[in-house]
């Protein structure tokens, strides 16, 4: 009869190799090391000094005097900054949604595959993006001369009174048909290159269920091409808190209906360069700037919410 012998006790374990700590690699910083010098050049010292003008302010007496936030205070109080505020939030809620709208249309007409001549299509619209804005807005401007442009050649030959599109009542919206045909095509391009990576797969199940065009739209495409369109609606409010070309080109041929606080962004500017007040033209800007932010943010998160 054998026995079962007890297993014999377990030496103590060998102590594990030690850890070897590599020194740290600096390759990486070599590559982004370009790129943080130029961002912080042009991107973050501009706004460091920004701030830093909008605490002081130049006097009579003393000079150049540090004003900690009275700056702020007189900007939250300014009339005209507010109007102007005012003015390009009006022309955001009625240019941004038509303009977007009819880039949207164009690029769904494209995508259908049943437009003949896509090509042709496609680069004729974009075209005007490719003209300057400086370009765009003189040849506008000339068009919409009651005296010596193609409105007042049309009241001439016709007999007609077509209401000037320059005066007080009608330049904002003039500017807003300058913006729109300028930017549609950019605006179509983004929604047309999304709407192209749509997997067709989704195209043929519907096919084979019976959806019609507009059920394949509104449950397809348009939840497929939201993120584009969250960008597309970012880009264009800033835009239109950044109005400046247009009004600021038009003036010579509108100056009873373009001031120079039109739009913040022209108040900033007339401030600084025609007023001398670069410490208040930096305070402006900075509130616009904050206020941009904050706008384009909301946007974005109520864009991209699941369900939204």
């Amino acid at each position: 009869m054998t026995t079962l012998q007890p297993p014999a006790a377990a030496g103590p374990r060998p102590a594990p190799p030690p850890v070897r700590r590599d020194r740290p690699s600096w390759k990486g910083w070599g590559f982004i090391g370009p790129f943080a010098a130029v961002f912080a050049l042009v991107f973050l010292a501009p706004i460091a000094y920004s701030i830093y003008l909008s605490l002081f302010r130049d006097q009579l007496i003393g000079g150049t005097t540090f004003v900690g936030f009275d700056n702020y205070q007189q900007a939250l109080k300014d009339e005209l900054f507010w109007a102007s505020l005012g003015r390009v939030a009006l022309f955001l809620v009625i240019q941004v949604p038509i303009m977007l709208g009819i880039a949207l249309l164009v690029a769904l007409a494209l995508d259908s595959g049943r437009l003949y001549g896509k090509s042709f299509f496609r680069i004729t619209i974009f075209l005007p993006y490719a003209v300057p804005a400086v370009v765009a807005t003189l040849m506008w401007g000339f068009m919409y001369g009651t005296k010596y442009g193609l409105v007042g050649d049309f009241n001439s030959a016709f007999g007609w009174s077509l209401p000037d599109p320059l005066s007080a009542d009608l330049v904002l919206a003039s500017i807003g048909n300058i913006v729109t045909w300028e930017f549609v095509g950019y605006n179509m391009l983004i929604f047309y290159s999304a709407l192209r990576v749509v997997p067709h797969s989704l195209y043929e199940a519907a096919e084979i269920d019976g959806a019609s065009q507009w059920r394949v739209i509104t449950a397809i495409k348009l939840p497929a091409i939201r993120g584009a369109l969250v960008i597309a609606t970012i880009f264009s409010i800033i835009g239109s808190f950044q109005l400046f070309n247009e009004p600021s080109i038009l003036r010579p041929l509108a100056r009873n209906a373009i001031t120079t606080d039109y739009t913040p962004n022209f108040y900033t500017y007339s401030l600084s360069f025609s007023g001398q007040q670069h410490n208040y033209s930096a305070t402006v800007a900075i509130i616009m700037g904050l206020i941009t932010m904050v706008v384009a943010y909301v946007v974005q998160l109520r864009g991209m919410r699941k369900g939204a």
